[in-house]
């Protein structure tokens, strides 16, 4: 499985592990990965550790997290990036909608 999700015990958090490409294969498993939890997570941590590939398609799925989690209120960690995820990140903006480290 690529996409591998974790929810804290109390069910505040969620954790959204990418594991080899990002791409659009990807698409229904990340979004399954969030919509199909029985209460909305008060933050939401995507961790991209084990990613080895990023495109477009990873950056409209984050956008869409990023709507369902509740837009400007949401609480969302884009964590572990390489430094080509980050400047990818940083140069569509993304590093004004997202906390990235």
């Amino acid at each position: 499985m690529s996409v591998v999700t974790e929810v804290s015990p109390d069910g505040h958090k969620l954790t959204i592990s990418i594991k080899g490409r990002f791409d659009f294969g990807r698409h229904q498993e990340f979004r399954e990965s969030y919509e199909r939890l029985n209460k909305k997570p008060d933050s939401i941590v995507v961790d991209l550790k084990d990613a080895t590939y990023l495109d477009s398609s990873a950056l409209g799925m984050l956008l869409l997290l990023r709507d369902h989690a509740g837009g400007d209120a949401s609480d969302i960690r884009v964590v572990n990036s390489s430094n080509d995820v980050k400047k990818i990140l940083a140069i569509s903006n993304f590093d004004k909608l997202f906390d990235i480290s």
